[in-house]
């Protein structure tokens, strides 16, 4: 009888024991879930603030400007414009 005692005396603590250990990793998963997700809505508030930032750069009246003050660019007019005569490519012969 004191064998059996012994034996599931044993058993009762590597029970407690392994109990104790799955606590301890169910609470370090969730403190690691929890930082996470803490982290995921962080990043969900950078998308949205970059995506916003990106189409106030994006307006046609900001492209406007930046193409005519940075790139020095102007309005198509008939005056300006060279037409290409391509005869080579009209007979159809080749290059």
């Amino acid at each position: 009888m004191r064998k059996l005692d012994i034996l599931l005396i044993v058993l009762l603590l590597a029970s407690s024991l392994g109990l104790v250990r799955s606590a301890y990793e169910s609470r370090r998963v969730f403190a690691e879930l929890d930082r996470a997700r803490a982290e995921q809505r962080q990043l969900e508030a950078e998308h949205k603030r970059l995506d916003a930032e990106r189409q106030a750069q994006a307006t046609h009246a900001r492209v406007q400007r930046v193409a005519r003050e940075q790139l020095k660019m102007g309005s198509v007019t008939p005056a300006i414009t060279v037409y290409v005569d391509d005869t080579v490519a009209a007979s159809g012969a080749p290059r």
